[in-house]
């Protein structure tokens, strides 16, 4: 059955759900295998990985004997949790090529992190690493109705981002005409929507966002384009913020899971049931732990994502902390697929402020603004400490239709966006109401959260 696992041709499958079109599957015998098959395959490719990493990368080598295992140990994926955790910094500490566990001759590509929040993580590639990712690309496109025939349009960037060149690979893959747009020049991707009849789209949620106060700005409407679907990912981003995409560019919004550390974007991908993101657990094999305990959860509580590749050769890393806040869903999807889903990411645990002693995510405040406003998606949290207190701003952008109003109906909203703010995450807020577009714009992930604290504490040192 697994023999045909990369290059599989897209097949089309009926399922019975009344209402439902015919399903797309890019590769039918791994997506709706059997739970024993697939963690049979699994355990089998562990095994081989656990051995490579132990003979070809010494700080897993390291780490393995600190634990007192031996590859030998690992037999199935029920020793998984046998094996020490890897996170971002023994990446950042054997910069840049320390992890790979392949010769330099093999590595095809290299892709690397911004490196804002420290020194870049560099991820390398063999040709047969590129396949597997323009496999599950291909997958993550199929999974929301695409085909040869459609024309994908990559707003992600291109260049040390993965995002770009993962899309593309997999529309190419797929037989589909790519449209290599990058991220930038907001008012050309407008026109090539138009012009080039793209009908699915690949970008960043915030970006869409954007693109939509354009489109009325300049007096686009969603019938100029052909759009049927849009991949948005690599920031967190609220069911409101789904509807208001849909009801802006006309098209039905999937989530796209992918981290560079791991293979870049289609780790996981909605399908047309949009109840989770199926992981390519062919590749991957995910697990939740307690952040705290580092225990590992059981199915549906949430925690921590953690992930092991199991079929990347240059640089294959084992249980992998991504410290994205999820949970998994093992029950087979309506589609047809047994792939086990994750739910949309909650917030991240580095991404978590504390606010007076509460635990407060971005998320929860955006889900919390959009209740009260779905079109209130552009803000900035900002965090000071003022006599030892902390402190938390909301500067919230007000629509180009409110900037009219008159200061009552100012204070009103100002005052309904502070309540439900208070009430979701348990800590008293400030509003800042500012005219419209003050905020800067993202053609990539936004930024939502400066913390003064930080800057405050690093000045205090020296």
């Amino acid at each position: 059955m697994f023999a045909s696992a990369f290059g599989a041709d897209c097949v089309t499958v009926k399922i019975n759900r009344k209402g439902t079109k015919p399903m797309n599957y890019w590769n039918k015998d791994i997506e709706c295998a059997p739970r024993s098959e697939l963690e049979a395959l699994q355990s089998y490719r562990l095994a081989n990985t656990v051995r490579r990493v132990y003979e070809n990368v010494a700080p897993y080598r390291a780490k393995m004997d600190a634990a007192g295992v031996r590859p030998e140990d690992i037999k199935s994926i029920a020793d998984l949790s046998k094996l020490p955790f890897t996170v971002k910094q023994d990446l950042r500490d054997n910069y840049p090529y320390g992890m790979f566990a392949v010769p330099a001759s093999e590595v095809v590509r290299v892709h690397a992190s911004s490196g804002t929040t420290g020194k870049q993580t560099v991820v390398g590639y063999t040709a047969k690493d590129i396949d597997i990712w323009a496999e599950c690309a291909a997958r993550a496109l199929v999974n929301v109705g695409g085909t040869k025939d459609d024309y994908v349009h990559v707003s992600y960037g291109y260049g040390l981002f993965t995002g770009g060149l993962g899309m593309h690979y997999g529309a190419e893959k797929l037989g589909a005409t790519a449209i290599p747009a990058s991220a930038g020049n907001s008012m050309r991707q407008l026109e090539m929507f138009r012009d080039f009849g793209s009908s699915i789209i690949c970008m960043t949620p915030s970006y869409a966002i954007s693109l939509i106060e354009l489109m009325q700005e300049k007096g686009f409407k969603k019938s100029d384009f052909k759009l049927k679907a849009g991949l948005f990912g690599a920031e967190p981003w609220t069911e409101e913020m789904r509807r208001q995409i849909e009801e802006g560019l006309g098209l039905k919004a999937y989530d796209l899971y992918g981290l560079s550390e791991i293979m870049g974007p289609s780790v996981s991908a909605e399908c047309v049931c949009q109840a989770g993101m199926h992981i390519c657990e062919d590749h991957f094999i995910p697990e939740i732990i307690d952040p705290d305990t580092l225990e590992v959860l059981p199915a549906g509580q949430q925690g921590e994502l953690v992930f092991t590749c199991i079929t990347k050769e240059a640089m294959p890393l084992i249980r992998y902390r991504t410290r994205d806040i999820a949970s998994l869903v093992y029950d087979k999807c309506e589609c047809g697929r047994t792939l086990v889903r994750m739910l949309k990411p909650q917030g991240r645990t580095d991404d978590m402020l504390i606010i007076r002693g509460v635990n407060v995510f971005p998320s929860q405040i955006e889900a919390a603004l959009l209740s009260v406003d779905e079109k209130a998606t552009n803000y900035l949290l900002e965090v000071n400490r003022v006599n030892n207190l902390d402190t938390l701003e909301v500067q919230l952008e007000t629509r180009p239709d409110m900037f009219g109003d008159d200061v009552k109906t100012l204070e009103n909203y100002k005052k309904r966006v502070k309540a439900a703010i208070d009430s979701a995450i348990g800590v008293g807020v400030s509003i800042k109401l500012l005219e419209p577009k003050t905020l800067a714009r993202s053609m990539g992930k936004a930024v939502r959260v400066k913390d003064n604290r930080e800057i405050k504490n690093k000045f205090e040192k020296k």
